[in-house]
């Protein structure tokens, strides 16, 4: 007999930066996003999230990449209601963004790399 599951939502997705301080400012400072947690979990190591405003699910900051600027798809898609002027605020913030991406029958996006080189995309969002 299967167990009923008890699992209900994404909380949080990880993605490995070399500087924690500098992945904060970027995602804070740069995109808005809100700094939810930052707690010490010994031997200086922190837990840090961040995450859009009003989201369910948050950006884990983990600590350890070794490679700077290896070029890392996390497969994160974010949403918003205007990929034309996100992509257009982004340039303005000369954050390191891709050209808009508008393909038939696909919702209108773009990719961007964080400090350390993560990609990371932006969907528009469709009714």
């Amino acid at each position: 007999m299967m167990e009923t599951p008890t699992l209900t939502d994404v909380r949080t997705v990880a993605i490995s930066v070399v500087d924690q301080d500098r992945a904060v400012a970027f995602y804070v400072e740069e995109l808005g996003f809100e700094l939810r947690l930052d707690a010490s979990i010994g031997n200086g190591l922190r837990w840090i999230e961040v995450a859009p405003q009003g989201a369910t699910t948050s950006i884990a900051l983990a600590s350890g990449r070794e490679r700077p600027g290896a070029e890392v798809d996390t497969g994160i898609r974010l949403s918003t209601g205007d990929a034309a002027q996100e992509h257009a605020n982004m340039q303005h913030r000369a954050v390191d963004v891709d050209e808009l991406l508008r393909w038939p029958n696909v919702p209108l996006m773009s990719r961007f790399r964080d400090p350390d080189g993560n990609v990371v995309y932006v969907v528009e969002q469709t009714s």
